[in-house]
């Protein structure tokens, strides 16, 4: 598995998953509106075929990351593929000078809650009602002190997982 930067010709396969993930899917125009903006970061995780395998998407403004999107192929589930891309978008959101980061996720989605606390991110309130095609409210998750020391050795060891999830990835593919 490669991540490398979304682009246009990849829309058809993030629009398929976003489409089977999400009660109200991004469009493409959101989607191609959000790659012409220079504070956004858009990856997606690709198979050695070049499918994608899933995606994922920051705004940076200041010093701070917010996570826009993340989601994973529905075949492809817990296979290291959304921590893989969460790496690189900590990555991209460091290099661009976050400090810290956020994201809203669904309350009932305790799995993408543990994702997100395995790279520093804890729950701090929520937002009633956030999502709107379901009425669910989003619980809103921070991590601060994203470039400190501390912060560099959970990304580190988060890293090494990801090489030994991504190798386990391709070995399964074959």
């Amino acid at each position: 598995m490669t991540v490398r930067p979304m682009v246009p010709d990849h829309l058809p396969e993030v629009l398929a998953i976003e489409q089977a993930v999400q009660p109200q899917p991004w469009t493409e125009g959101l989607f191609l509106a959000e790659l012409a903006e220079p504070t956004r970061a858009y990856r997606v995780a690709l198979d050695p075929s070049g499918t994608v395998l899933g995606f994922g998407g920051i705004l940076v403004a200041v010093d701070e990351m917010h996570v826009t999107t993340l989601a994973t192929s529905a075949d492809h589930l817990r296979r290291g593929i959304a921590s893989h891309l969460m790496v690189e978008l900590m990555d991209e959101a460091l290099a661009r000078g976050a400090t810290a980061a956020t994201l809203e996720v669904r309350t009932e989605n305790h799995a993408a809650q543990r994702l997100y606390a395995r790279f520093g991110f804890a729950p701090v309130g929520v937002r009633p009602g956030y999502y709107a095609a379901t009425g669910e409210d989003a619980l809103i998750m921070w991590a601060h002190d994203i470039d400190g020391a501390d912060a560099a050795r959970r990304l580190d060891g988060l890293r090494v997982a990801s090489a030994t999830a991504r190798t386990a990835t391709l070995e399964g593919a074959r």
